[in-house]
């Protein structure tokens, strides 16, 4: 199941409020402002700024904050 597009299109950066992007198979939020990806759980966006992960961990593989 994918997220729904409405949601996508109002959904915002909780920190810096500008747009974010969906990111691999639908597994993070990226905030290219913030470079923060912010993870999806069971299909639910975890916008919670202390979950986001630096968008270097990410792409290092690193899914889950510790």
């Amino acid at each position: 199941m994918s997220l729904n597009k409405v949601l996508l299109e109002i959904l915002a950066c909780p920190k810096c409020k500008q747009d974010i992007e969906l990111v691999g198979e639908e597994e993070g939020l990226k905030c290219a402002n913030c470079s923060v990806v912010y993870p999806i759980k069971d299909e639910i966006p975890i916008m919670l700024i202390d979950e986001a992960i630096p968008v270097e961990e990410w792409n290092k593989g690193v899914r889950e904050k510790k």
